[in-house]
C-alpha cells in the first residue's frame, strides 16, 4: 500500500507509543489503545496481556487504575490526546463505542473485531490511494486542500452507484459492508483517512530528509 505501509505496524516495543512525533504508527498505535481501552472496560478484562498496545501504553506513561476498571485511565489518557494534538471530535470516540459495543460482547469476538478493522482499513486505504494519486501529488497538496480532496473522494466511495472498474466496485462494496457492519459515519471515516493522510506526508518528508 505504498506510503501507507506503516498502518499496521505490530511494534510492542517502547517506540510504538512514543507520543513526542506524530506519526502514522503513533497515531494508530493511540487509535488501537482506545479500541482495547473500550473493549476491556466493557467486557471488565483485567489480564491485560489479552490487550498488548493498552497494557504497554499503561506501563510507559504510568496511568494508574481507576475505580479498579483496567482501560478506563488508558482511554480517557488516549482521548484528550487524540482531541488536542489531531483536532478529532468527540463523536469520533462515541462512534467507536458504538462499534464495539455492538460487536464485541463477549471475548471470543475481539479477534474477529479487530480482523474486520484491518479488512476495513486495507480495503478503504487501497482504493483511497489509487483513486487520489497521492504517490505522486502528496507533497504539493497543501492542508485545506486535502480535507476537501479526502471528504469528497470518501463521499463518491460510500455513495456512488457505478465504477468503471470492477476492482473499484467490489472494493466500493466491500468499504461500505464494513463499514455499516462497524456502524462508522462518512465523517468519521473521512476524518480517519485525512489524519493518517496527513501524517503519511510528514512521515515521508521525515524520510526523504533522513536520505540527504
Amino acid at each position: 500500500m505504498g506510503i501507507f505501509s506503516k498502518l499496521f505496524g505490530k511494534k510492542r516495543d517502547e517506540e510504538a507509543v512514543n507520543i513526542s512525533e506524530r506519526s502514522v504508527e503513533e497515531f494508530m498505535t493511540l487509535v488501537r489503545v482506545y479500541y482495547q481501552g473500550v473493549i476491556a472496560v466493557n467486557l471488565g478484562i483485567t489480564n491485560l496481556n489479552m490487550l498488548p498496545d493498552l497494557a504497554l501504553f499503561k506501563r510507559m506513561l504510568k496511568i494508574p487504575t481507576q475505580s479498579n476498571k483496567p482501560g478506563l485511565g488508558e482511554k480517557s489518557r488516549v482521548k484528550k490526546i487524540i482531541m488536542q494534538d489531531y483536532g478529532i471530535g468527540e463523536y469520533f470516540f462515541k462512534e467507536i463505542e458504538a462499534s464495539v459495543k455492538k460487536n464485541c460482547r463477549n471475548i471470543q469476538q475481539i479477534q474477529p473485531y479487530f480482523y474486520k478493522f484491518q479488512g476495513f482499513c486495507t480495503d478503504l486505504f487501497g482504493m483511497l490511494e489509487g483513486l487520489m494519486k497521492w504517490k505522486f501529488r502528496f507533497a504539493m497538496l497543501i492542508k485545506k486542500t486535502l480535507r476537501a480532496q479526502t471528504v469528497k473522494t470518501v463521499h463518491e466511495i460510500m455513495t456512488r452507484s457505478e465504477w468503471k472498474e470492477i476492482s473499484d466496485q467490489k472494493a466500493a462494496w466491500s468499504i461500505r459492508k464494513y463499514a455499516e457492519s462497524l456502524e462508522y459515519s462518512e465523517q468519521w471515516i473521512a476524518d480517519f483517512v485525512y489524519n493518517i493522510v496527513l501524517l503519511a506526508r510528514d512521515d515521508a518528508r521525515r524520510d526523504a530528509k533522513k536520505k540527504k
